[in-house]
């Protein structure tokens, strides 16, 4: 009987938790989102008529509306800057913020750093690789974000690829590795295959096509480009 009733309860935890995790991650982002909408409209009606203040303020109830004008936000500013005159301003944009002290750190160092990774033509977490790591012999999947550049790159001597290798199950924090491109083996599971592996702690593998098995992989020293 106690079998039984741990098994039923096991099955329902299954089907109920992906769904809980789902909406608690959802709600969370929602609520941030209102947080903000809501203290925009706060100090917007200290500035506005009585007349107005009250109308303004009962917005913040309306469920939903907060997402729905940053959604429309994004979606206008997009096309905005998507011609000429808007081109322009976001560059005057970009060079006032450059020029405010402390500022101009925070700000070109986000800037760079999303305009990698979301860039349709970047390269940056477009490939997940097999690195060793912490230690040799200990195996780990990890993320392609580049290579390295500038002072680094001099003093490297051969060809070395920039590497995230994120945490589990938490893969929004993790560590930069800089490791020869020699000791990268490629994988050809999508990104979005290896993040449910890392996610669910290896117990979600990814399917290799039916009917073929696992094809070894190459070794990185004889892939394209290398001299």
């Amino acid at each position: 009987m106690g079998a039984s009733l741990r098994k039923y309860l096991v099955a329902g935890l299954l089907v109920w938790l992906p769904l809980a995790i789902t909406v608690w991650v959802l709600t969370g982002a929602l609520d941030v989102v209102n947080g903000v909408f809501g203290a925009l409209l706060s100090a917007l009606a200290l500035v506005m008529p009585g007349a107005w203040r009250d109308s303004i303020l009962s917005l913040q109830h309306v469920p939903g509306l907060g997402l729905a004008i940053l959604a429309g936000g994004l979606l206008a500013t997009g096309v905005f800057v998507a011609n000429i005159f808007g081109q322009w301003l976001l560059t005057q944009w970009d060079r006032l913020m450059s020029n405010i002290p402390i500022v101009k750190s925070i700000y070109s160092s986000v800037k760079q750093v999303s305009d990698t990774l979301f860039s349709s033509s970047g390269n940056a977490f477009r490939e997940a690789v097999l690195v060793q790591y912490p230690r040799a012999g200990s195996w780990t999947i990890a993320f392609v974000t580049g290579s390295p550049s500038g002072e680094v790159a001099c003093h490297l001597p051969d060809e070395h690829v920039s590497l995230y290798v994120p945490t589990t199950p938490n893969p929004t924090s993790g560590f930069f590795l800089i490791v020869p491109r020699a000791d990268v083996k490629p994988l050809q599971m999508t990104v979005d295959e290896a993040l449910k592996y890392i996610i669910s702690m290896g117990t979600v593998a990814p399917l290799t096509q039916a009917g073929q098995p696992c094809a070894p992989l190459a070794d990185a020293s004889q892939q394209p480009g290398r001299n």
